[in-house]
C-alpha cells in the first residue's frame, strides 16, 4: 500500500465564495506527510501566516493508496488557477459504523476541509489567531454551514 499527500490550498473572496487548487505527491523518503504538504504549497515551516493542517484521510481500493489530505489555507498563490467549489457538499457514509462513502469527488474533500478549519477556528487558538489575519478568510470561516450543503445517504 502507498501513501499520498494531497494539499488543497484553500481560497475565499469577497462574497464568501472559495475555490481550491489540488496537488498530490508521495513523500521523499525521509519526508513527513507534513513536510510533503508544505513542500507542495510552498510553504516554509516558520511562516505564520498561513495554516497547513491535515483534514481528512481516505483509501482508494482501486490504487490500494491511502491519501491524507491537507488543507492550506489561504493559499500562498492566490493568482493561480484554481477551480471554485460552486456547491460545497460534504459526502458521508451510509451508516454510524460505515463512514466511507460511496464515492469521493475534489470538491467533497475541499467542503470537509473548510468545515474542519471552521471548527479549528472555533478551538484552536493558533488557527485561530493565523486566519483572523484574512479578513475575508475568517467572514467565510464564520459562517461556513450556510454554503456547505449535506450529502445524507
Amino acid at each position: 500500500m502507498t501513501i499520498s499527500v494531497e494539499v488543497l490550498m484553500l481560497l475565499a473572496d469577497q462574497q464568501g465564495a472559495w475555490s481550491y487548487r489540488q496537488a498530490t505527491a508521495t513523500p521523499k523518503p525521509g519526508e513527513t506527510p507534513d513536510e510533503t504538504a508544505r513542500r507542495l504549497s510552498g510553504i516554509h515551516p516558520d511562516n505564520q501566516a498561513h495554516v497547513v493542517h491535515s483534514t481528512s484521510w481516505r483509501h482508494q481500493p482501486d490504487r490500494d493508496q491511502i491519501i491524507l489530505t491537507y488543507a492550506v489555507c489561504p493559499d500562498p498563490n492566490p493568482e493561480a488557477p484554481r477551480t471554485p467549489l460552486t456547491s460545497p457538499t460534504i459526502a458521508r457514509g451510509s451508516s454510524p459504523a460505515t463512514p466511507s462513502p460511496d464515492q469521493i469527488e475534489p470538491a467533497n474533500v475541499a467542503a470537509h476541509a473548510i468545515q474542519h478549519l471552521a471548527f479549528l477556528r472555533s478551538t484552536d487558538p493558533v488557527v485561530e489567531r493565523t486566519l483572523e489575519q484574512w479578513p475575508t478568510i475568517a467572514m467565510a470561516l464564520a459562517f461556513p454551514t450556510k454554503e456547505l450543503d449535506t450529502a445524507r445517504a
